[in-house]
């Protein structure tokens, strides 16, 4: 436990700071001291079930009450698919509980297993910050190589006749109640491992990015699907917005479509159902009058010129 709230992601989430340059001063300290006191293996676990608590578990635990103790004020913000509140909700908060510990512990092990054989971390972990620019190349690589693994493996492992056994227990369990954040890890364990885990920390095997840039994408993800699978209609955004509509209908549809979270690999593929990312933008756009104001800034550009 003291790992865990050493850790600066996670204290940065929870204390407010004084101004930005206190903020980072504080990070560094924190992150020298926690690296020069702990090993990596140790880090990376306690970081990764801290995020998961936090962005995950937290927020699926208040909007699993919400549904619960307010159901006619909840079905009115949620997608009429979605409205139903899950059948026997504390035995499916605790299998997805126990699957989001149980995939905190695999990448745990491995993390472990590598750090102690290969007698190096799995990913970089030194008292020197990643610089900007690597970590914003790194998430870029990293979201795009996850979007692509998480398309192709839900719709031909999960969803296809590749594997039967992967397609009938994720059909059995992932896809027995409709779209909810708890409803993220209540699949079984093998469809969970292969959805969930694959396609975020295989490419970052490969990449092998600073565990801060690690974390950070960690970070990302889970707050990405957490917001977009809690059903609720007023998600704001061009991006999580569209990402929480598709996600209702892939539910609603029996995972017969929208298999990724943009929109642009269903888009690609025929795949999609309910708008893609550019229909998204297309909204957006019509919602602001983005056309109309650009025409009349150019007429007013033109009068000021005659």
């Amino acid at each position: 436990m003291d790992v865990l709230l050493s850790i600066p992601l996670i204290s940065t989430l929870l204390t407010p700071s004084w101004s930005t340059s206190m903020n980072l001063l504080f990070f560094y300290a924190t992150w020298s001291t926690l690296v020069l006191a702990y090993d990596s293996a140790a880090i990376h676990a306690s970081a990764l079930l801290g995020v998961r608590i936090i962005l995950w578990l937290i927020p699926s635990l208040i909007f699993l009450l919400f549904d619960t103790l307010l159901p006619s004020l909840s079905s009115a913000i949620k997608f009429p698919v979605a409205a139903s509140p899950p059948r026997r909700p504390l035995r499916l908060l605790g299998l997805a509980v126990g699957n989001m510990l149980l995939v905190t512990g695999v990448e745990a092990v491995l993390s472990y297993t590598f750090y102690h054989g290969m007698g190096k971390p799995i990913f970089r972990t030194s008292t020197t910050l990643p610089l900007p620019w690597h970590l914003l190349k790194h998430i870029l690589i990293l979201l795009t190589s996850r979007e692509i693994l998480t398309y192709y493996i839900h719709r031909f492992l999960l969803h296809g006749n590749k594997s039967p056994m992967l397609t009938r227990l994720h059909a059995t369990w992932g896809h027995a109640n409709p779209v909810s954040s708890v409803q993220l890890y209540a699949d079984h364990p093998f469809p969970l491992l292969t959805h969930r885990l694959v396609p975020v920390f295989i490419p970052s095997l490969i990449l092998r990015p600073h565990l801060l840039t690690y974390m950070l994408f960690t970070m990302i993800c889970t707050a990405q699907d957490t917001i977009s699978a809690s059903g609720y209609s007023i998600v704001p955004g061009i991006i999580l917005g569209g990402i929480a509509r598709r996600t209702t209908v892939h539910y609603a549809s029996n995972g017969k479509a929208n298999y990724g979270a943009w929109g642009v690999l269903d888009w690609a593929h025929g795949t999609s159902r309910g708008g893609d990312l550019l229909t998204d933008i297309k909204e957006e756009a019509d919602k602001h009058d983005v056309k109309g104001r650009s025409a009349r800034k150019l007429d007013k550009g033109v009068a000021a010129l005659q």
